[in-house]
Parts: structure tokens; sequence; C-alpha cells
């Protein structure tokens, strides 16, 4: 535990019951700070405490996070019926506890569920076994147990456990954390590709709860998507556009998609990912054509995995906007490309997975806490039938409040999660790959 901690909060041990009835458990209780204390805390951001907070971790864990969604959700490359991702959570030696929360889509991600709680496993048990160490030695050496893109969203769960722990121990939310410029965003919700008639019924619900920019998915059939925008027209015609292809177009359907878009007086605000991942020379004549003809951004986001993705996006000007998904590239390497996208005058967009309020919180908490992201696409526990996650942000249509409660502010019933015997959704057939 940090020094720093104790002398901003002394805290005091107290005993909480537990939910499920079992032996009340000690809790940390900590004061409200002086003014004094509350100005210190205020400068103690996230690239202040790398080197000077020590972290000290008793407890680390994975579990399967299974959820099902109201809906299929369908994209270019896949379907899916629920959410199979990994929760972690790790407790501190002065009982403060942090979330994380590793998203699994298949065919987007590199690791299935299985993969991601046997390495989610390993990390947690080398950070039990290790001494007391800095924040910033801790997050370099999950770094080097879960190197790449091939961990990268079991690397971000674990990552965000343990920045949302040192959160909670030095008494601030978040989104303070990262710098505070705003507790609020606002979200668009996504449109999976459906039929022109289910898609103009959406459209007409997320109108009547406030929604005012709309993410369609796209890429599997040009004729029905150009169906699809019609019907969401009809039933909400002040909305914005996102269309999403998840890589599916080739840079001629693509363009055509916009020439079509064009003639029905329809202009997207931002096109993203219209071509697969490594067609690094169809996304820059789509970025070219896009925006010097129709006006439309385009976003690199499959395009997007690595710090070297974007400076090749930035050195060859291949889009406009790059997308940050945690689960693409990690907490600590999603601050790094913010910097560089930032310093490079790209747009910004932040995104996520199919996840709960856990990664989806801690992802907002650092948009809204960052401040200049010009693209919010933080909708996903908007689309599950349960929400397991307890307290946490406050959600108003597509706006999202953070509170000023103790770093995430939301948890799980950890005891009512699955364990690691359960079987994996996707052995249930809650998941399949749409053929190209």
């Amino acid at each position: 535990m940090g020094s720093i901690a104790f002398s901003l909060f002394s805290p005091k041990l107290y005993t909480k019951p537990r939910v499920d009835g079992g032996t009340p458990v000690a809790m940390m209780a900590y004061p409200t700070p002086s003014p004094a204390a509350a100005a210190t805390k205020s400068n103690l951001g996230f690239k202040n405490l790398m080197e000077s907070f020590t972290v000290d971790i008793h407890r680390a864990e994975g579990r399967q996070l299974n959820v099902p969604l109201i809906a299929p959700f369908t994209i270019a490359s896949s379907r899916l019926e629920g959410v199979e991702n990994v929760a972690v959570r790790v407790e501190l030696n002065n009982g403060c506890v942090g979330w994380g929360e590793s998203p699994i889509l298949p065919f987007v991600t590199a690791e299935d569920q299985i993969t991601a709680l046997k390495k989610a496993g390993e990390a947690c048990e080398f950070l039990k076994k290790s001494q007391a160490m800095s924040l910033g030695d801790v997050l370099r050496e999950i770094g080097h147990l879960l190197p790449g893109h091939d961990f990268a969203s079991v690397r971000a769960g674990v990552e965000m456990a343990v920045i949302d722990a040192v959160a909670t121990s030095i008494g601030t939310p978040l989104w303070r954390f990262f710098g505070g410029v705003s507790n609020t965003i606002t979200t668009d919700i996504t449109i999976p590709i459906v039929s022109p008639k289910e898609a103009g019924e959406l459209a007409s619900k997320y109108c009547k709860e406030g929604f005012k920019t709309l993410k369609l998915k796209v890429g599997k059939d040009l004729n029905t998507d150009i169906e699809v925008l019609q019907a969401i027209r009809a039933a909400h015609p002040h909305c914005l556009f996102i269309l999403d292809a998840n890589e599916g177009y080739s840079s001629s359907e693509a363009i055509q998609v916009l020439e079509k878009l064009h003639e029905m007086n329809v202009t997207p605000v931002l096109f993203e990912q219209p071509v697969h991942r490594d067609d690094w020379e169809g996304l820059g004549h789509v970025t070219q054509v896009a925006k010097s003809k129709f006006g439309v951004s385009v976003a690199a986001d499959e395009s997007c995995r690595s710090l070297a993705d974007v400076k090749e996006i930035i050195k060859r000007q291949l889009a406009d906007v790059v997308n940050i998904k945690l689960a693409k590239v990690g907490v600590l390497g999603a601050l790094e490309i913010i910097d560089l996208a930032k310093a490079s005058g790209l747009d910004l967009m932040i995104g996520g997975m199919v996840e709960t309020r856990l990664a989806m919180g801690f992802a907002g908490h650092l948009a809204a806490g960052l401040g200049g992201f010009k693209f919010i696409d933080l909708d996903t526990p908007l689309l599950l039938s349960e929400d397991p996650v307890f307290e946490g942000y406050e959600v108003s249509g597509p706006t999202y409040k953070f509170t000023n409660a103790r770093g995430h502010g939301g948890f799980l019933h950890w005891d009512n999660l699955a364990w690691l015997n359960g079987s994996p959704v996707k052995e249930r057939g809650l998941v399949s790959r749409l053929s190209e």
C-alpha cells in the first residue's frame, strides 16, 4: 500500500455485512478529506502516481462474466447472442478492491474466453506472489506477461482492476484520476445488422429515448444496407449517422455506399473501418475520396491495434479518426495512442467490444477525465438483458454521469459469477462466425 493513501486519508477499519449473508468482512473507511488534503489529492493524477504510489496486492482473481443480450448482435464478421467476458478482481493489502473486465468479441479480439481465463489467472498469480512495487512497475510487469495484441484484452482487464484499486485507495473517482476534464459523456447507440423493418423500429425507439447519433452496422450486403439506411432515416429523420462496416466492404463498395447516400441527401458524420484491417491502400483511398468528395471522415478501428499502426496511419494519412478500444491495446497502450493522436491532429473516438458497465465504465471515466474525444461509442451495456454491475455511473438516455464515488464506483457480486468449471458461452452455441 502506498504511503500517499495513508497520509491523505487515515483509513479506519469497519465491518460491512455481506450481500450474500456470509460472514461480515473488514473494510476500510475513509473520512472526508480536509480542503488542504482535497487540494493535494487533486494533483495526484495517473502519471504522477505511476512511480510514487506503491502497490501491494493481497488477492487477485479472474472469473467468467457471462451475460445474455436482449437480441442477437450481428456485425459483418460475427453474430453474438451473449457476452462471454472475463471479470478481474484485485484486492490490495489495505482492503481496497479494484475491478476490471476483459471483453471477448470473437474474430475481433485475439483471445477466446478459455484463453482469457487462463492468462488472467497467470497474471493474477504473479501479482499475488509479487513484492510491493510502484504502480508503474506493476503495469509494466503486466505488459511483459501479456504482450502485444494477442493478449491485449486480458491485459486491459488486469490493468483496469489494478488502476481502479489504486484510485479507490487515494479516494478519487477514475474520471478525476485521469484528468478531471468532465464527469459526463454522451454516447451514440448501435443498430446491428438486422432487417430494414427491425432497423426502423429500433431507430424509432432510440429517438424516443433521446439518442441523437445512431451507429449502423453495415458491410454484409450493399443493397440491403441502403434499404436499412432508408428505413432508419424515415423513422428518425433528424438523427446523425455513423456507418461501421467492420472491414466488410472493398474500397469500391465503400465509395459506392457514400455515393448512394449522397443521392439520398444523407451525409454520415463518420465512416468506420470500411475495408479489411490489412488493406492500407484501400483505407487511404476511401479516406481521400470520402473527405474530398463527400465531406465524410473515416475512422480506423480494426486497422488501429498498436502504436505502430497509429504511426503508420499518421505517416500515410490513412484515416481522419482513430477508434481507441482498451481491449485492442490495453490501458497504457491507449494512453500512448491518445497522446500521439492529439499531438498529430487525428480526431479521437472511444469505443468498446460487447461489454458490461465494468469495462464500459472504465473507458467512459477515461474519456470524460481526459477530454478531447469527438466520438463516443460506449453503448453495449444498454444492449444486455441483465446488468451484473452494482452502482457505478448514472444513465439517462445517451448521457452517462460519473459520480464522486471512489475509483470506478461499480462492483460485482463476486460469488454469484460462474466459476472456472462453468461452460463457456460459445460452447453453448451463442457465438458464430458469419460467412464473408
